[in-house]
C-alpha cells in the first residue's frame, strides 16, 4: 500500500466499517477505522490521512467537534455522513468547511466515487490553460501550490473553497450558475440541492472579503448565480 491514499473512516457501526473498509481497500486506498470521536482524533494525529469520511453521530465526540479539531490541525479533505433527519448538523457542517456530504443509507460505490472526486479535485487544482499565478487588486491565487493571499497574507481554505475561489477567478466577469459549480467542483447530482455552493460561497466571502455582507469579488447575480469581479 505503500504511496496509496490513506482514508480514515469513522462510524460507530461496525458494519459500515467493515463495508466501507473492503470497497476501499478493494480500489487500492489504505484504510484507517475509528467507531468513536476520540479514537478518531488520535488515529488521525497518528496516520495523517489524506482524506476522512466521517459520520456525524459518535460516542465519546461528536462528528461536529471531531471535525472542528481536524480543521484546527490540517485542511484534510473531510466527508461527512449523515442520517436523513440530522439536516442541520449537515449543513452546519458544510459551513465549517465539509468537503462533501453523503447521506444514509448510501451505495458503498459511492462512497468510493464521492472519495476519489474529491482526492482529484484537491490534487489538480486547475485546468492546464489556469496560468500558475493569478493576481487582483490585493488577492494572489497561486493555482499550482494551491494558495491563497490577501493583502499578502495567506488565508486559510478548504480544498473545495481553493477549487471554487479557482474556477471563479479564472474566469472573472463570467456568471457561473449553483448547478454549474456543482457539476464542475462536485463531480456528481444533488437532486437540484444547491445550497452547499451558497455555503461554500459565504464562507469563502468571509476568508478573501473586506466586508463579506457587502462582497464585491464574488457578487451574487440575482436569478442566475456567481461572478468574479477582478
Amino acid at each position: 500500500m505503500s504511496g496509496s491514499p490513506r482514508v480514515l473512516v469513522v462510524d460507530d457501526e461496525p458494519m459500515v466499517l467493515e463495508v466501507l473498509t473492503r470497497y476501499l481497500t478493494r480500489e487500492g486506498f489504505g484504510v484507517d477505522t475509528a467507531e468513536d470521536g476520540e479514537t478518531a482524533i488520535a488515529t488521525f494525529e497518528a496516520n495523517h490521512p489524506d482524506l476522512v469520511v466521517l459520520d456525524l453521530m459518535l460516542p465519546r465526540l461528536d462528528g461536529l467537534e471531531v471535525f472542528r479539531r481536524i480543521r484546527d490541525r490540517s485542511a484534510t479533505a473531510v466527508i461527512m455522513l449523515s442520517a436523513k433527519g440530522e439536516e442541520t448538523d449537515r449543513v452546519v457542517g458544510l459551513e465549517l468547511g465539509a468537503d462533501d456530504y453523503i447521506t444514509k443509507p448510501f451505495s458503498p460505490r459511492e462512497v468510493v466515487a464521492r472519495v476519489r472526486a474529491v482526492l482529484r479535485r484537491a490534487r489538480e487544482g486547475s485546468a492546464s490553460a489556469t496560468p500558475d499565478i493569478l493576481t487582483f487588486d490585493g488577492l494572489e491565487i497561486d493555482a499550482r501550490g494551491r494558495r491563497a493571499f490577501v493583502l499578502g497574507n495567506e488565508v486559510s481554505l478548504t480544498p473545495k473553497e481553493f477549487d471554487l475561489l479557482l474556477i471563479l477567478a479564472s474566469n472573472p466577469g463570467r456568471v457561473f450558475s449553483r448547478i454549474q459549480l456543482l457539476d464542475e467542483l462536485w463531480d456528481f447530482a444533488y437532486d437540484g440541492d444547491t445550497s452547499t455552493v451558497t455555503v461554500h460561497v459565504r464562507r469563502l466571502r468571509e476568508k478573501i472579503e473586506n466586508d463579506p455582507s457587502e462582497p464585491r469579488r464574488l457578487v451574487t447575480v440575482r436569478g442566475a448565480g456567481y461572478r468574479f469581479e477582478p
